[in-house]
């Protein structure tokens, strides 16, 4: 089990992968890339625009590989020159999504949407469910950063009708169900976080098995279902002591925490509270640490 999953532009490599008749130079970038080798990536990705500057394969090697160096405008730019290169709706889809991601690593929100949106209607152009649900998702964590929770809630609604499997249909409950977090509508969000943890328990990896019930747990304990709370909590907090993850075993343990204390159990909870402190010191990652002390703020 993982610390933590990053997710900064993993789009292109689940489903951009041998789909274009590619040059040897970019099919070297692409090879160092998937190595985390920057340097060599760029490398071949210059030669192969050395010898045609039109190549889109390597345009967008190339904006990855930027993009993976923090150089996020050098890196739009390469993904727009990329997209003027695309001529079907397939293509436009997969650039227009890539410099949506551009945009929002930047910050730059409102561009960012207008880039998925195009994606979106590129998608559904091409009949590429998987970049349509895609997009939809990624307009609706854009419409979440922007506290507009009821736009994200439809976006993620359409999202989940287009999930193809029980893990896909699981992200898109638990989505559906943190909306209704925000928006104060506990039963809702208890109602989605337990489907998303059946579909995460079938068909989820160890990761997102922890994840959706330590969320579960935390959507109890708002609602005061503190029993349920409880016995989901503890559950996660053996499952992350089985498989390893010391992580998970910190977070279950400060939800489990903000429970005993709202059940009155103090005690109990500055117990939990000692023992999350212990396992993020003991790892010593000081993120880890600080994402714990955040958890606990309040107890």
């Amino acid at each position: 089990m993982k610390l933590q999953i990053t997710l900064s532009f993993i789009f292109t490599t689940l489903f951009f992968n041998n789909v274009y008749a590619e040059s040897v130079e970019a099919s070297a970038c692409k090879l160092a890339l998937d190595k985390g080798d920057l340097t060599a990536a760029l490398g071949q990705a210059s030669k192969a625009l050395s010898n045609n500057s039109k190549d889109k394969d390597a345009l967008i090697c190339q904006g990855r590989a930027l993009a993976a160096n923090d150089d996020l405008t050098a890196a739009l730019a390469a993904f727009k020159l990329a997209d003027a290169q695309s001529i079907d709706a397939f293509d436009k889809s997969v650039t227009s999504m890539l410099i949506g991601n551009t945009y929002k690593a930047l910050k730059q929100y409102d561009q960012a949407i207008a880039s998925y949106k195009i994606a979106t209607a590129q998608a559904k152009a091409s009949k590429t469910t998987a970049y349509e649900r895609a997009s939809y998702n990624a307009i609706g964590n854009i419409d979440a950063i922007n506290q507009q929770y009821e736009l994200a809630l439809a976006q993620y609604t359409l999202a989940s009708q287009l999930a193809a499997n029980d893990n896909e249909r699981g992200e898109s409950y638990e989505k559906i169900a943190l909306m209704h977090h925000k928006m104060n509508q506990p039963d809702l969000a208890v109602e989605f976080q337990v489907k998303g943890y059946v579909m995460q328990s079938k068909a989820g990896s160890l990761d997102e098995q922890a994840h959706a019930g330590i969320e579960l747990g935390r959507y109890y304990g708002l609602n005061k279902n503190y029993p349920n709370a409880e016995n989901i909590l503890n559950k996660m907090i053996r499952f992350a002591v089985d498989n390893g993850g010391a992580y998970y075993e910190a977070k279950a343990s400060c939800v489990l925490a903000n429970v005993k204390k709202a059940e009155g159990d103090q005690s109990g909870a500055n117990t939990l509270i000692e023992k999350a402190i212990a396992i993020a010191k003991n790892t010593h990652d000081t993120a880890f640490e600080q994402e714990i002390q955040l958890e606990l703020q309040g107890l």
